[in-house]
């Protein structure tokens, strides 16, 4: 769950040299690239999980003495440089590559669980509140072919457009369009950075948006956004790609890690372990990286300091 072009572009280029790394390396190679002095992070590109790896990093870097890379990787990419072990850890899965889960988990046992974030994920579609105000009947589906001229765009033609993000992302959004025979196409922004100056543009002019949001996310708390109600989510229903008529499920978002430095990592696998937090904090450190304009790491380093004892509790 896959921010500027050049964001965008740099994204690709790192995603495209790891994918060469991993297809050098092969499937079967699973031999760790850690010790407990050195730890790479995958982040997925959106700034919920960069504000993880940053504060991570930092914590690991300060008080572990451990060496620490990020790399910028697409949800399914990181589980397969878990399996080969070029990547440590993954502190943000929404879920997206279950397959890939159940072979390195259940079959190879390359990758291992670690553990919930601490934080509970939901994608769906959003509109904003004064939408709402002036059409109330507009948070069901079963409406949004009547309101669809209110979403028409250049890019959408003469179909209501459904504003997505990165074509990284999960989503079954193609198949719900068409399974619920709704007159919507999806219009990928590129990035969720590129996707949030749409949406700040919408909301500031008070133009009609729909688009695929998620919480936790720092700009809900800026933007006043209401959840369309899709066909509630029930187990399975997204068991067939093509099939998808439903809505997505709470996702309580899981960390994985590459099962030799689990064994072996020492101090900087126990406190990956321990590594959990609310969306609450996640998202105040995602609006110094995203809205403040903070790097990352003074982002970590300011959240760290006015929060020792949360820290403290993470630590071997």
């Amino acid at each position: 769950m896959n921010r500027t072009h050049a964001r965008r572009a740099a994204a690709a280029v790192t995603t495209t040299l790891v994918l060469t790394a991993l297809s050098a390396c092969g499937a079967a190679d699973t031999s760790s690239s850690s010790s407990s002095d050195s730890v790479t992070i995958a982040v997925p590109s959106w700034v919920g999980a960069e504000a993880n790896a940053a504060v991570a990093k930092y914590v690991m870097e300060k008080e572990l003495d451990v060496k620490v890379k990020t790399t910028q990787l697409d949800e399914s990419v990181a589980i397969d440089g878990l399996n080969s072990g070029k990547v440590d850890a993954v502190l943000e899965d929404w879920g997206g590559a279950p397959k890939k889960i159940e072979q390195y988990v259940e079959q190879k046992k390359t990758v291992v669980a670690g553990g919930d974030l601490g934080v509970v994920g939901h994608i769906g579609w959003f509109v904003p509140k004064y939408l709402v105000d002036e059409h109330p009947d507009i948070t069901d589906w079963k409406n949004l072919n009547k309101y669809k001229d209110l979403f028409k765009t250049a890019e959408s033609g003469d179909k209501g457009q459904l504003l997505e993000g990165s074509p990284s992302y999960t989503t079954n959004d193609d198949a719900i369009i068409k399974n619920l025979k709704l007159d919507f196409k999806t219009v990928y922004a590129g990035s969720e950075a590129a996707q949030i100056t749409q949406m700040k543009e919408n909301y500031a002019a008070k133009k009609p948006f729909i688009g695929y949001w998620w919480t936790p996310q720092w700009l809900n708390a800026q933007m006043e956004l209401v959840e369309v109600k899709l066909p509630e989510y029930e187990e399975g229903c997204d068991a067939d790609p093509e099939k998808v008529a439903c809505g997505y499920a709470n996702t309580p978002l899981q960390k994985y890690f590459n099962a030799d430095f689990a064994k072996d990592g020492g101090d900087a696998a126990t406190f990956l372990k321990n590594f959990k937090w609310t969306a609450d904090q996640q998202n105040e450190v995602a609006a110094m990286i995203a809205d403040e304009k903070m790097s990352a790491d003074r982002a970590a380093e300011k959240w760290v300091e006015a929060n020792p004892d949360v820290v403290k509790a993470w630590l071997p």
